[in-house]
């Protein structure tokens, strides 16, 4: 039987600091052609124009709480996350041994299990908590999907809050150029001296503005949308297993149901990625 290797096992290296730092080279590159080296690419006082505007636009703009999560994505963006969310196999490993229990053993003896177990994730422990509650299927599917719109609606503001940025690092760029263009008129009937950094803060303003947007502000959004929309097609598809869970569906049943959620090279079948309880009864059906 072939072994599929998940895509995250083939670098141990985070593909946004690849992403970074060829960025980087191919921006630098040209500065170490030149005769002046990356010495020329620092402007302290354009930095803080530019960085400092859009931080204070954003915390004018939106909640401190959700400017601060919108920052701190920033830095997760350097991090390779330890599991993808449409990585479902685990979750369908464990629906499929709580059918089990529950067809086997009963509800209660199901109860007694779980409140012995670790479960930590608060969208599983919500519905288990109603399966055990002995909703309804559809009254659980719902209840599970309002929570998941919910938690979207709240998750993705971070990311709204980080394209706001975007848009606005350019624009602050802008600003720095026009402070360093009047620094540079300014010194035109003066000291002529000054017109040389006047300059610098002009021009690398607008680097720095569009260099931000575009290689920092727009990948992190990105980032984090795509985290928020997998995370939220995770818990519909929890609905789904804790709906059926409910219903006392078979191992078998839940199992092939929900292998629809699954890429195609990670679905289980006849124990392909695991002897689990489903794959077990149908080794004996097709052994029969």
């Amino acid at each position: 039987m072939p072994t599929f290797h998940h895509p995250l096992h083939r670098s141990r290296v985070p593909t946004p600091i690849i992403g970074a730092v060829f960025g980087i080279v191919l921006v630098l590159i040209p500065i170490f052609l030149g005769a002046r080296g990356y010495l020329i690419l620092i402007s302290l006082a354009g930095l803080l124009i530019v960085v400092g505007g859009v931080i204070a636009v954003a915390f004018m703009s939106f909640a401190a709480n959700e400017v601060r999560s919108a920052l701190g994505a920033i830095v997760r963006m350097s991090k390779q996350p330890p599991r993808r969310a449409d990585d479902l196999r685990q979750d369908v490993a464990n629906f499929v041994k709580w059918s089990s229990q529950v067809r086997n053993n009963g509800m209660r003896q199901f109860e007694v299990a779980i409140s012995a177990s670790t479960v930590e994730d608060p969208v599983v422990k919500y519905g288990l908590n109603m399966v055990l509650g002995e909703y309804s299927p559809d009254d659980i599917r719902s209840m599970i999907n309002t929570a998941a719109d919910a938690s979207y609606e709240r998750e993705i503001r971070p990311a709204n809050i980080l394209e706001a940025m975007t848009s606005h690092a350019p624009a602050f760029g802008m600003v720095g150029t026009l402070i360093g263009m009047v620094a540079m008129l300014g010194h035109l009937n003066a000291n002529m001296s000054g017109i040389g950094s006047s300059l610098a803060v002009a021009f690398l303003s607008t680097l720095y503005g569009v260099l931000s947007a575009r290689m920092v502000y727009m990948p992190a959004a990105t980032r984090l949308r795509q985290e928020v929309e997998r995370q939220r097609a995770r818990h519909l598809f929890l609905a789904e297993g804790m709906a059926m869970l409910a219903g006392k569906k078979s191992p078998m049943y839940i199992q092939d149901w929900l292998n629809g959620y699954l890429r195609p090279e990670i679905q289980d079948y006849f124990g392909a990625n695991g002897k689990s309880a489903a794959s077990a009864a149908r080794l004996k059906v097709v052994g029969a």
